[in-house]
This record gives structure tokens, sequence and C-alpha cells, in this order.
């Protein structure tokens, strides 16, 4: 999967957490999920089972610590997909 492929992929998963005051178009390599995008803790847990389904990998409570940015959540998708 290419790199912009997978992007994609975890805009399409993000959008849907996002409030009400904030816009797909917000949505940055380099946005972070609570302070940029405004997503609670609760939806971020969500985003994370929703990669987990989408990409068929397995996160751990390290992961999800570290994911803090898109750019964050990419990298922990690529290490994981390069791992299986």
């Amino acid at each position: 999967m290419l790199k912009e492929e997978k992007y994609q992929k975890l805009k399409d998963i993000i959008k849907i957490y996002l409030p009400e005051d904030v816009a797909v178009t917000d949505i940055e390599q380099d946005s972070h999920f609570m302070n940029h995008l405004n997503i609670n803790s609760a939806n971020l847990v969500d985003i994370v089972l929703d990669v987990e389904d989408a990409f068929d990998i397995r996160l751990e409570n390290e992961d999800m610590e570290k994911m803090q940015t898109v750019n964050d959540a990419m990298a922990i998708i690529d290490t994981k997909l390069a791992a299986k």
C-alpha cells in the first residue's frame, strides 16, 4: 500500500471523530490529535481500534501513548505493517 493510500485511509478514520468545529481539511500530517483536531481521549481510543481493523495490525499501549500526531500514527502503522 502506498504512503498516500495509507494517509487517506487514516484521514477517513479520523474525520469520523472530528468535533463539529473542526473541518476535514484541518487534518494535516503534523496535526496533533488533541491540540489541533480537538479529539478527546475516548475518541482517540476509537481511532486506535479503527486503525487496528483497517490496517489489520495490533497496537500496544506504548504505541497508543506515542500516537500524538497524524505523522506519529503513520509511522506506527508503517512499523507494524513492516513487521507482518
